[in-house]
């Protein structure tokens, strides 16, 4: 077997879940630094309608991938569970229907995407001054989300096993390419918001093709055979269980972001701007914890396949302690930094966009510790075979979220602060919730473990 792959059921716990973790952490957040990248020179060298228009754009596609990556994900666990368990020929059966299942949907999003692109801008309020350029972004993208699934899929398939690091090396490759591509489309020929997306439609497609040639010559363990290219009944019903409820899980989550992000539009460009600069801080803060909230579920999951009840309950107890440590620390560094990062993403003379941006980081940032905790319910119900629970968590986060903010927001004293202070509320909510289904579920999960 490779030696990338990461047996997660033996050695010290903290260990083999930081060694995971960490190359995921790395690899996430570099991604982000290409999103980031988009956001960055975009706003610098094109202007703030440009800015807004980007920012605007990525909250769609972050919904419609979520799609996709939900259901990559969610057959991700299943397939660290087969690993877990050491049945390798189930889970090359496993790879081979998850990929079939998952590329007819994500083409099939696509089309709908493309055929219905301008009624969905016009859902999602966009101002007119912004709109042409926002349209144009977007059918750029569109052209580049089946390299988006092939990406997600591939790097699902290789965490499944315990791999972070290849992951890890082609996001280094991509994220670089990224922002070179952006600093020549967009600096040098002055190609405006297209020469972003196509920045970024070259360099997901160059990531996948590295990641599936990887598969192919390093990973043929994983590959399903000719003998493996048939539909299993009783697989494929888990599979499409696992998935179902996890794109649906993804798909709530990124709907709600998207009707805030509607509900944002109407404040006008300076409120567009300001979130489209600061929800990218925010996601970079916080996103080593939603690895981490990914690394905790691999590791619940394949000792939950191989049956180790005693490590899974000393890993929920130490990467409880760790997410709180680490979203503390970063709650108190975006809380003092708020402004000078701001003003990393805004030219000079948009003091106003600085000001607002500030005002969300400073409320959504001292409140880290409810999404850091939360993400650690997401995977461990993901992993213990109750994805149900992982769903209703996110209905009442982005529920509570939306609600709150549509309501609060209309209310003249409070305005778009009501926006800004759904977020931790829903967080909150959630985290109560989880706490209360972890509590009755902890027998059910010792039973499990003793069949």
């Amino acid at each position: 077997m490779n030696t990338k792959s990461n047996d997660m059921t033996r050695g010290g716990v903290m260990r083999q879940m930081l060694l995971f973790a960490l190359p995921l952490m790395l690899g996430n957040i570099l991604q982000q630094c290409y999103n980031i990248a988009d956001t960055f020179i975009v706003g610098r060298f094109v202007g703030a309608g440009a800015l807004a228009a980007v920012g605007a754009a990525y909250a769609l596609m972050v919904f419609v991938n979520s799609v996709q990556f939900g259901l990559c994900m969610g057959s991700g666990v299943v397939l660290s569970m087969l690993f877990g368990a050491r049945r390798m020929d189930e889970l090359r059966r496993a790879v081979f229907m998850s990929f079939v299942m998952i590329a007819v949907v994500a083409v099939s999003v696509n089309v709908i995407l493309f055929v219905f692109m301008t009624p969905i801008l016009r859902l999602l309020n966009v101002p007119d001054e912004i709109f042409a350029m926002m349209r144009s972004y977007m059918w750029i993208v569109t052209w580049g989300m089946f390299f988006t699934f092939l990406y997600n899929y591939a790097c699902a398939l290789l965490r499944a096993v315990g791999d972070s690091v290849t992951p890890l090396l082609v996001i280094v490759f991509s994220a670089l390419a990224n922002i070179g591509l952006d600093l020549v489309f967009v600096c040098v020929l002055g190609w405006g918001v297209d020469g972003a997306a196509w920045a970024t439609v070259i360099s997901q497609a160059a990531s996948s093709a590295l990641l599936i040639l990887h598969l192919f010559f390093r990973e043929r363990q994983l590959v399903p055979r000719l003998s493996d290219m048939r539909f299993d009944r009783r697989l494929s019903g888990r599979i499409i269980s696992f998935s179902l409820l996890t794109c649906f899980q993804q798909s709530i989550m990124n709907f709600g972001i998207l009707l805030v992000q509607g509900l944002v539009n109407s404040f006008g460009v300076v409120v567009m701007a300001a979130f489209s600069a600061a929800v990218k801080i925010d996601t970079l803060a916080y996103v080593p914890a939603q690895d981490f909230g990914n690394a905790f579920s691999t590791f619940i999951a394949q000792n939950y396949g191989a049956r180790r009840f005693d490590r899974i309950m000393t890993g929920i107890r130490r990467s409880a302690a760790v997410v709180v440590a680490f979203c503390l620390l970063v709650s108190a560094v975006v809380f003092v930094g708020a402004e000078w990062m701001m003003s990393l993403f805004v030219p000079a003379g948009n003091g106003d966009v600085v000001a607002v941006g500030a005002q969300y980081l400073r409320i959504e940032g001292a409140c880290y510790v409810g999404i850091g905790i939360l993400f650690l319910f997401y995977g461990y119900y993901r992993a213990i075979a109750r994805p149900g629970l992982s769903v209703v968590l996110t209905v009442v986060s982005l529920g509570t979220r939306v609600v709150l903010a549509y309501a609060l927001s209309s209310l003249p004293a409070v305005g778009v602060l009501g926006i800004w202070w759904s977020v931790p509320i829903g967080w909150v909510l959630a985290d109560v919730i989880g706490i209360v289904c972890y509590r009755r579920t902890l027998a059910g999960l010792r039973a499990d473990c003793a069949a």
